[in-house]
């Protein structure tokens, strides 16, 4: 018996972008960013989650598997597994090999201070699993006034250690700030040294950010010099989409140059709370939570605020512009955490409507504040404890590694 051959796909219409079909958000995440833990041994001036202390209520490991699952089923390419220190949790390693085992890869940033030889090795080992470096300058005093002395050096010996064991291709991330803005080509030939790739992504007024972002964030001049090089170096350096409201100065850099948040990326927290955007932490922009009736995928599909947010976007104030087409009015983030109207312009905006805007603020009115602060309350120092002495998980309220396994891998 002969049967019918299948029909061919439709053609796209005429005038047909792929940048359109985002906006009306997937079936599911291109990929998604999944803070596994707020416990760090660092406290970064501008983290976005403002971490540190570790949640007592965050996703068990059978919690966390059950969302592989989901992601599985929903075929989720890829999860950036970032916190705190994703490393600090026991289980770590189990989910990332749980994970891959289950065809969802892994990206994971660290910052560095638990790539030992044997870990190194066994990264350079898989095929399924990429790291990132996180390092915000060229030099440890650039570095290291923004992530805690000693973490440039830290940094460096991570890579020292991939490198040694034949990793090539693992990603150095660095937030772009007006400090380091003038070190992208030393910050280059840092990773080319260690044949790693640059991965540059924006500042925004997140977490502690919001704290510093004022006095951080790059220039005009600088954004401009940013856009220039970002177009010179094209594709050997990645931006995640970060730099999207340069576009208005007229040339597009690669990628998808839109906000996707809610339509081709989100995030999950340590607690299970799906946001947005890792950069939009706050109750408004709170989707629903992986332990309720539906999990991930009811979030993913049917949350009233991921459907509101792939509607058709009128884009405000910015659509008489003739440069919206090119950034998309900018980062929703980055607006509602300086005070500014969702359709209003970027802060950043590089015709200076976003100076303007912020300008014009009521002085007494009150801007967002990011839900949630787990910085710790002091200077945290790791101590390596033997297996056989788990620090308990009693003092979770206090301790920022409570419950967390820090024997060396």
């Amino acid at each position: 018996m002969t049967t019918a051959a299948a029909a061919p796909a439709p053609a796209p219409a005429p005038g047909f972008r792929l940048v359109d079909r985002f906006e009306q958000g997937l079936d599911a995440p291109i990929c998604l960013t999944w803070e596994l833990t707020y416990a760090c041994n660092l406290a970064c001036a501008h983290c976005l989650s403002s971490s540190g202390r570790r949640d007592p209520g965050e996703l068990t490991t059978a919690e966390c598997e059950a969302v592989v699952d989901e992601l599985q089923a929903m075929q989720v390419f890829y999860v950036n597994i970032g916190g705190g220190e994703p490393t600090i949790r026991r289980d770590f390693w189990h989910l990332v090999d749980y994970a891959t085992a289950h065809q969802v890869g892994v990206k994971f940033s660290t910052n560095g201070s638990r790539i030992t030889p044997t870990v190194a090795a066994r990264l350079a080992a898989s095929d399924y699993v990429d790291v990132q470096i996180s390092l915000d300058g060229a030099d440890a005093g650039v570095n290291d006034a923004l992530r805690g002395e000693g973490t440039f050096a830290t940094a460096l010996t991570a890579m020292d250690r991939l490198a040694g064991a034949g990793f090539e291709g693992f990603k150095l991330s660095v937030v772009v700030t007006r400090d380091n803005a003038g070190q992208l080509d030393e910050l280059l030939a840092l990773a080319d040294r260690y044949r790693a790739q640059l991965r540059l992504t924006r500042l925004r007024p997140s977490g502690r950010g919001a704290d510093v972002w004022d006095h951080l964030h790059p220039t005009a001049d600088q954004q401009r010099a940013l856009h220039r090089w970002l177009v010179e170096h094209g594709e050997r350096v990645l931006t995640g989409d970060s730099f999207f409201h340069l576009g208005a100065y007229g040339e597009s850099l690669p990628g998808l140059n839109l906000c996707g948040a809610g339509r081709v990326v989100c995030l999950i927290d340590p607690v299970g709370d799906v946001y947005a955007c890792p950069f939009a932490i706050h109750d408004r922009f709170r989707a629903g939570n992986v332990r309720h009736p539906g999990g991930f995928t009811s979030v993913w599909r049917d949350s009233p605020l991921f459907t509101d947010l792939r509607r058709p976007d009128g884009g405000g104030a910015c659509t008489s512009c003739g440069h919206y087409d090119a950034c998309r009015g900018g980062c929703m983030a980055a607006k509602f955490f300086t005070g500014l109207p969702l359709d209003g312009p970027d802060p950043e905006c590089v015709l200076g409507h976003g100076a303007a805007a912020l300008g014009a603020r009521d002085p007494g009115g009150e801007v967002p504040r990011p839900t949630g602060d787990h910085s710790a309350p002091g200077p945290v120092a790791v101590r390596l404890v033997p297996r056989s002495r788990p620090v308990t998980d009693r003092a979770c309220a206090e301790h920022p590694l409570a419950g967390a396994d820090l024997a060396p891998a």
